[in-house]
């Protein structure tokens, strides 16, 4: 299950109390550089800003596609090991605001893990070594190492990638 941390709150819902989580001054830093790092085509220049300025750990020959959106509010909550891609427009979450509570949560994505075009990573959430996430998932649980994982709901497609024969590919 996801390992998220609560905050309840007052008032009419969370997301009015977001300034008194975060300064102005930080989200709209992480927003600019956020939005660079979105349409750079440099994967170095990618992974600079993540690390330097938005503080993320991000292993080393980890891409970031095309329109990859990190948290804006909490990106120092994502780690991403070595040689891993994250596809095209896909977006990591490290914050919920809920009606009557947030949670964060830490995002850990291991290394050489493939991640699918327009998939959505939620709070609290480890993706393990050697993973695979289909294009278009929702990943609101925990993957296991070397597992094929797909769809919304997310479910388990293959247990381990490793067993795949060449006949598959």
């Amino acid at each position: 299950m996801r390992e998220t941390e609560r905050y309840p709150v007052d008032g009419p819902n969370s997301l009015w109390q977001v300034y008194s989580t975060i300064s102005r001054w930080k989200a709209v830093r992480n927003f600019v550089f956020i939005q660079i790092s979105r349409y750079a085509p440099s994967l170095p220049l990618k992974r600079w800003i993540y690390r330097r300025i938005l503080g993320m750990k991000v292993g080393e020959h980890a891409s970031f596609a095309l329109m990859v959106m990190v948290d804006v509010f909490f990106p120092e909550k994502i780690e991403v090991g070595d040689n891993t891609i994250i596809g095209y427009n896909s977006t990591i979450l490290t914050h919920e605001y809920l009606i009557k509570e947030y949670r964060l949560g830490r995002v850990r994505i291991g290394s050489h893990v493939m991640i699918g075009a327009n998939t959505t990573i939620l709070p609290g959430v480890t993706i393990g070594d050697h993973a695979v996430v289909a294009a278009g998932s929702v990943v609101y649980k925990d993957v296991a190492p070397y597992s094929f994982v797909g769809g919304n709901p997310m479910r388990v497609i293959r247990e381990d990638v490793r067993q795949e024969t060449v006949a598959e590919r």
